[in-house]
């Protein structure tokens, strides 16, 4: 017998995001598009409220802001579901801790992005990191959006900066260079750069350079079109509507080694 469509309630229903991803989840035979939400207060087009809006879904896809994500999952954890898919970046610490409690409860895709291709990308910068000594090469990460992109650097070039450092066993927090200005002084072995561009209506380009005496390596990726996020997020949300209650991330859902 046929498997029911999963019911997918949208959050930020009213944003460039929120509303992509109304259209493929409608495409989408294996889904069923329950409810649309925004802010408190948001009427009309077909919205309903968050409380509503929970209740008819098997899983929410949240493409919003840090702080209501954040909120946003602890509700779902304290009235025991629905999963969440949680695209939002740029989180602090507290809004992190918070998510991390409450995938206690309930099942949580989080990713800094939703596509295959970044996320093959990830995979190859931590295997280069870890084959290339930083004594030797410095690793310099490049990102680039839209105009309203509210947070820099984007949770995808800090997913990249993370895959470096992890690649040398190191944290990241101990070698990250976000700002260059003024006279810094000679680079530091083993820190890693990060430079990020705003303008336009860039979707999203990203590559990881490693510099040595005369020679280098950039590895990149562009993103033509914001479908993509869209087929991943969907991805996701089919794939964390089985699973138990924890903290996943998109190479989870594609089943990459760990």
């Amino acid at each position: 017998m046929a498997q029911p469509p999963i019911r997918i309630a949208i959050a930020g229903a009213q944003g460039r995001m929120g509303r992509q991803m109304a259209e493929a989840v409608q495409a989408d035979q294996r889904l069923a598009l329950a409810a649309r939400f925004h802010r408190p207060g948001s009427v009309g087009d077909g919205l309903v409220s968050r409380d509503e809006a929970l209740a008819m879904a098997d899983v929410v896809i949240d493409f919003t802001t840090p702080s209501a994500s954040a909120d946003l999952a602890m509700v779902c954890a304290n009235r025991g579901g629905p999963a969440l898919v949680i695209g939002s970046t740029g989180f602090d610490a507290a809004e992190l801790a918070d998510i991390a409690d409450a995938a206690k409860t309930i099942p949580i895709v989080r990713s800094g992005s939703f596509s295959l291709g970044l996320n093959m990308l990830v995979g190859l910068v931590e295997q280069a990191a870890r084959a290339l000594a930083p004594e030797d090469w410095d690793a310099e990460i490049f990102e680039a959006h839209h105009r309203h992109k509210i947070d820099a650097p984007s949770g995808t070039a800090l997913m990249l900066g993370q895959a470096v450092a992890g690649g040398r066993g190191v944290e990241l927090d101990a070698v990250a260079r976000r700002v260059r200005d003024g006279v810094t002084g000679a680079r530091p072995a083993g820190e890693i750069g990060f430079a990020v561009v705003r303008g336009g209506s860039i979707v999203g380009e990203h590559s990881v350079s490693f510099c040595a005496e005369g020679e280098l390596v950039t590895l990149s990726h562009a993103a033509g079109d914001r479908v993509m996020f869209a087929r991943g997020a969907i991805a996701a949300a089919l794939w964390v509507s089985r699973r138990s209650p924890g903290e996943y991330d998109m190479r989870d859902v594609l089943g990459f080694d760990r």
